[in-house]
C-alpha cells in the first residue's frame, strides 16, 4: 500500500501478559491449566502484537486492553493497524483464541513470505550443522525414516537456531548438542525422542510436570531432567526446557 503506517514508536505487546503472577481475572479466562497456557504461548506469533501503549496496557485484564474505558482511544478495539483487528470481535482471550489468530495471521504470512515446498531429504542437505565426531545420522536407524526422523528433522532445527555457538555431534548411542559442553542429549527411539537435559532437576521449570529426575538412575547422556519428545505440537514447550538448560550452560551451570 502507499499509505505506509509509521511503527517507529510502536513496542512489542504480549495481550496474555509475560508475567507469572497474573491477575484472577487472567487465570479465570484461561482455565485450570492456566500456567501451561501462559508458559507456552505468551512468546509466540498469536499472542503478540505492536502499540504505541505497551505502559498503558502493563498486565491489565483483556477487556480493558481492548476498550481502555478511561481513554478508548488507546484500546485494541480502536488501533488503526490491520494487525489488530482481531480484538474488536473477542470478549476473551485464551489459548483457543491465540491459536486462531495464530492461524490467520501465518496464512497471510504465507502469502506474502512464500517459500518453496522441499523435501525433507533436499532440506536436511542446507541445514547449518557442525558436526563434530567419527559418528553420523546413518548410525542411527530411528532418525533414517518414520515419525521419529520428522519428530528429529523438527527438533534440530529448532536447537540449532538457539545461538551460532551451538554443536551438533552424533555418538553412538544419542546425539549432543553442546554449546561449553552438552546442554541437551538425543537418545533416539522407535517412536519418540528421549531427552536428557543438562541442568539441576530442581532448576527446571515445568508446568506440565512431564519432566523425571534421573539423578540417581543409570542413563544415557548428561544431566539429571528427562523427558519424552513423542508428538510435534509439544515441539514449542520442549523447545522452552531445553532452553531453559541451555541459558543455566551459559550462567555457569553444567557438568564438565
Amino acid at each position: 500500500r502507499k499509505e505506509l503506517v509509521n511503527v517507529d514508536e510502536y513496542t512489542i505487546e504480549h495481550i496474555l501478559p509475560q508475567n507469572e503472577n497474573l491477575s484472577q481475572g487472567w487465570i479465570r479466562d484461561l482455565g485450570p491449566n492456566w500456567q501451561d497456557v501462559q508458559q507456552t504461548w505468551k512468546h509466540t506469533l498469536g499472542n503478540l502484537t505492536l502499540t504505541a501503549y505497551n505502559s498503558e496496557f502493563s498486565d491489565r485484564p483483556f477487556l480493558e486492553k481492548r476498550d481502555m474505558p478511561s481513554a478508548p482511544e488507546k484500546g485494541l478495539r480502536f488501533s488503526p493497524l490491520a494487525l489488530n483487528k482481531d480484538f474488536a470481535q473477542c470478549d476473551t482471550w485464551n489459548e483457543e483464541t491465540i491459536l486462531a489468530r495464530a492461524g490467520r495471521l501465518t496464512d497471510i504470512a504465507k502469502i506474502v513470505w512464500t517459500y518453496p515446498i522441499l523435501s525433507n531429504e533436499v532440506v536436511e542437505k542446507y541445514l547449518p550443522v557442525k558436526q563434530q565426531g567419527k559418528y553420523t545420522i546413518s548410525d542411527h536407524k530411528f532418525l533414517l525414516s518414520g515419525y521419529t526422523k520428522d519428530l528429529f528433522t523438527a527438533f534440530r532445527s529448532r536447537v540449532l537456531e538457539i545461538d551460532s555457538c551451538v554443536v551438533e555431534e552424533f555418538l553412538k548411542l544419542y546425539v549432543a548438542y553442546k554449546a561449553e559442553t552438552n546442554f541437551v542429549d538425543v537418545i533416539p527411539q522407535a517412536k519418540s525422542l528421549r531427552l536428557s537435559l543438562n541442568t539441576p532437576f530442581k532448576a527446571i521449570s515445568d508446568p506440565r510436570g512431564i519432566c523425571k529426575d534421573v539423578s540417581n538412575t543409570g542413563r544415557w547422556g548428561n544431566g539429571e531432567v528427562r523427558v519424552q519428545f513423542a508428538a510435534l505440537s509439544d515441539l514449542p514447550y520442549i523447545m522452552n526446557l531445553v532452553r531453559q538448560a541451555f541459558d543455566y550452560q551459559l550462567s555457569g551451570g553444567g557438568d564438565e
